[in-house]
């Protein structure tokens, strides 16, 4: 199938707000305005799902319910985009009930991270929509202040502009600091300097992208929403309650997949300090054994994942990387991601 790119966001556009996984928007509701509010000041309108801020248990309403909010912003003529208040544990209930007929006929942006990865994989997986890793409604847009910077900018230039996206430079700083949402989240997070992506294996490459959450896009392994990945630049995150060990986990399922035998390269975002690498256990020596018999480049310390600020990646879009000057490596974006 073609690659299907969703019309650009404008302002005075209409997002839609759905919660296909955690109820954490019920817990937080002065973060969740805060979020809604920052989507408004950016010049937008905001829709809320008739269902986001239930609480079944672990998950935001039903799988009947969350279906019913995304199918319901796909079916909504007016909404032009669709944000995800935040990740969990369980987007991918979703998957077998959703009508992909329905997302291929009325194409529309669809972002989030983390848990959400099922979601974007598997829709991309099935309808060719180019979907979006990208900054989430809670954690993001409910920064006290608004949007960082660097996530601002990256959200406008991949999402609003119909032209080449371009070079993805590094952030200056970047933060991992946790405040308590509701209760202590009233000031700006600190930041420290950030280095910039680092080389652990040199080289070009060129693939379109596919960026997603480690041990979310495992859970699709096996089934009919794995996505493609033949060539692409593979684009991994994770959360701050996995360890070293289960990091390694990751990358070795990943290596046993073969996934490795068919990726162009892989790039790995920044993780938080919660996770516990050290000098002797450390993301350089597991990536390297992970993937010690392949050659392609691979990049770490991007600015996606549990950290902020973090770049919009859209899945499907053709970029390139060079990674021959282990000082300075290249991540270009070289299409547009929507149109």
């Amino acid at each position: 199938m073609q690659l299907i790119r969703p019309n650009r966001l404008q302002r005075g556009d209409t997002i839609g707000v759905i919660a296909p996984a955690s109820p954490v928007a019920a817990l937080c509701p002065r973060r969740f305005e805060r979020g809604l509010q920052e989507l408004r000041h950016l010049g937008f309108k905001v829709i809320v799902g008739q269902h986001a801020l239930k609480r079944t248990g672990h998950t935001a309403g039903t799988i009947e319910e969350r279906l019913d909010d995304l199918h319901g912003m796909f079916r909504n003529l007016q909404v032009k985009a669709i944000i995800a208040t935040i990740g969990g544990f369980n987007s991918h209930q979703l998957l077998e009930n959703i009508d992909f007929n329905l997302i291929r006929r009325n194409p529309k942006i669809l972002m989030g991270y983390s848990d959400i990865t099922a979601l974007l994989a598997g829709i991309y997986r099935h309808t060719r929509l180019v979907t979006f890793m990208g900054p989430a409604i809670l954690p993001q847009f409910g920064e006290y202040g608004g949007l960082l910077e660097y996530t601002k900018r990256s959200f406008e230039r991949v999402l609003m502009r119909a032209e080449p996206i371009g070079r993805i430079d590094a952030s200056q700083e970047w933060t991992e600091e946790s405040l308590l949402w509701d209760q202590a989240d009233d000031r700006i997070r600190q930041t420290r300097p950030n280095a910039g992506m680092k080389v652990l294996k040199s080289g070009t490459a060129q693939g379109p992208i596919l960026a997603g959450n480690m041990g979310t896009l495992l859970l699709l392994a096996g089934t009919p929403y794995f996505p493609d990945v033949d060539g692409v630049i593979l684009c991994l995150e994770e959360d701050e309650n996995e360890r070293p060990g289960t990091i390694d986990r990751f990358l070795t399922q990943l290596r046993q997949m073969g996934i490795y035998r068919k990726i162009s390269a892989l790039i790995v975002g920044r993780f938080q300090s919660k996770v516990g690498f050290s000098p002797d256990d450390s993301l350089p020596s597991v990536l390297s054994a992970a993937t010690k018999t392949f050659d392609f480049p691979i990049l770490y310390d991007a600015d996606f994942g549990h950290t902020d600020p973090m770049m919009v990646l859209p899945n499907g879009v053709q970029a390139r990387i060079d990674a021959s000057d282990l000082k300075q490596p290249i991540f270009e974006i070289l299409d547009t991601a929507v149109h």
